[in-house]
C-alpha cells in the first residue's frame, strides 16, 4: 500500500480547525448567524458538520498512519498500545479543559469534544486492527442500526419506549444514570457527548476508515475523485431517507446524522483531492493547510485563551465586573459595523486569524505539535 501524504486531507483537516473556531467563538451567542449555531434540535446547519469533520478525517487519517507502522515492521500489539497512549493523551486533555478555570471535580463535565474523539479513535482503531475493510463496512452498518434499534425499541422508565425529544430518551437517561452532575452545563440532565450517542460516532470514524482504504487502491486519483463524489450523494441520500424514520439530529448523532454527515464529509474530501491532488491547485489552500498542520494544538490554544478571555473580568465605572472578552467586543467590535450579528461575526473572524496567526508561526518553524 502506498503511504504518501494528501495535501487535501491536511488542508480538509485545516478547513475543519478554522470552522470549529469560527462557529465556539461569536461575539455575542445572542447575536450569531443561525448558520454559524447549532440546530436547535432535529435538522442541521452548517455548524452541524464540523464535529462529524474532525472524527471522519481521524478515521481517515488512521488508515494512512496505521499503513505506515506496518511497513515499518510495529506489530498488532505495538499499534495498539500507540493507540490507547494517544486516546488517553486526547481524553486527559479534554478533561482538563472542562476542568479550567474552576478545578471543580465535585462538578466537572465528564464528556467533551476532545473525549469523543478519543473513544472514537480508540474503538474505532480496535475494528481496523482486528477486521478487514470489509467486515468494517459491516461494523459501520451493524453499529448504526444498532443505534437506532435500542433508541426505538428500549423503554425508558415512566417514560416508555420511542422517544426523541431533549432529556426525553434513552441516551439521555443513560447519561443521568453514569453521569449524573458531570454534564454539559446548558443541559445537565443529558450530554451532547453523552454514552450512548457515542455508538454512532463511532461509525462516523469508519466511514473515513473506509474512505482511507479508496484512497489507498491502485485506482486513478481522478477515479478516487469521482467514487468519493459518488458515495457523498448517496450518504446524502440514504441520511435523507432515515431522516424520516429518525431524525437528523447532532445532540442524540442520529444513525441518519452519522450518514448524512459522512456523505459531506466524503463530498468536501473528495473536491479538496480533485482539486488538490489531482488537479494540483494548491495554493488556494494554504491558509487551512496552515491550519491543518497543527489542528490539535491550534483547537487546544483557542478553547485556552477565550477561556482567560472570560475568566479575565475588568471593573466597570458603575462597579460591575465584565470579562474581558466582552470589553473587547463592546469597544473594538460592536460600535464599527451595521448590525450586532456583523459586529459578532467580525469577532469570530479577528479570533480565528489570530490563532491562525499562531499556527503561522508554528508552521515557518517548522514545529508541528503531535500526539
Amino acid at each position: 500500500m502506498k503511504t504518501e501524504r494528501l495535501a487535501s486531507l491536511d488542508a480538509f483537516r485545516g478547513f475543519t480547525v478554522a470552522g470549529m473556531i469560527l462557529v465556539n467563538n461569536p461575539g455575542s451567542w445572542t447575536q450569531a448567524y443561525p448558520q454559524l449555531l447549532h440546530a436547535h434540535w432535529n435538522g442541521w446547519t452548517p455548524t452541524d458538520w464540523i464535529f462529524p469533520f474532525f472524527i471522519y478525517i481521524g478515521g481517515v487519517s488512521m488508515t494512512y498512519s496505521m499503513a505506515h507502522r506496518v511497513a515499518r515492521g510495529d506489530s498488532k500489539t505495538d499499534l495498539f498500545m500507540q493507540v490507547v497512549k494517544r486516546a488517553a493523551i486526547i481524553f486527559l486533555l479534554g478533561f482538563l479543559l472542562n476542568l479550567i478555570p474552576k478545578f471543580n471535580f465535585a462538578t466537572v463535565r465528564i464528556p467533551g469534544v476532545l473525549q469523543r474523539i478519543a473513544i472514537c479513535y480508540a474503538l474505532s482503531a480496535l475494528i481496523m486492527l482486528n477486521f478487514s475493510a470489509r467486515a468494517q463496512a459491516v461494523w459501520t452498518v451493524g453499529l448504526l442500526i444498532f443505534y437506532n434499534a435500542i433508541m426505538y425499541l428500549v423503554p425508558v422508565p415512566n417514560l416508555g419506549a420511542g422517544f426523541m425529544e431533549p432529556a426525553k430518551n434513552l441516551a439521555a437517561y443513560v447519561d443521568s444514570i453514569f453521569l449524573t452532575g458531570h454534564m454539559w452545563v446548558q443541559s445537565k440532565t443529558w450530554d451532547p457527548e453523552g454514552i450512548l450517542s457515542t455508538i454512532p460516532a463511532i461509525a462516523t470514524a469508519l466511514f473515513g476508515s473506509l474512505t482511507g482504504y479508496l484512497l489507498k487502491t491502485e485506482k486513478s486519483r481522478e477515479e478516487k475523485a469521482a467514487w468519493m463524489l459518488f458515495a457523498g450523494f448517496a450518504c446524502l441520500l440514504v441520511g435523507g431517507a432515515w431522516d424520516w424514520g429518525m431524525p437528523i439530529n447532532k445532540s442524540l448523532w442520529t444513525s441518519s446524522y452519522s450518514v448524512f454527515m459522512a456523505g459531506w464529509g466524503l463530498l468536501f474530501l473528495g473536491a479538496f483531492y480533485w482539486m488538490m491532488d489531482v488537479q494540483g491547485w494548491q495554493r488556494w489552500a494554504k491558509f487551512f493547510t496552515i491550519y491543518g498542520m497543527n489542528a490539535l494544538a491550534t483547537y487546544v490554544l483557542s478553547i485556552l485563551l477565550m477561556k482567560l478571555l472570560l475568566f479575565w473580568t475588568v471593573t466597570q465605572p458603575d462597579g460591575k465586573e465584565l470579562a474581558m472578552k466582552s470589553v473587547i467586543y463592546n469597544v473594538a467590535f460592536y460600535p464599527f459595523f451595521a448590525s450586532t450579528y456583523n459586529s459578532s461575526l467580525a469577532f469570530a473572524i479577528a479570533y480565528n486569524l489570530l490563532i491562525f496567526g499562531v499556527a503561522w508561526v508554528l508552521y515557518k518553524r517548522k514545529i508541528f505539535i503531535k500526539i
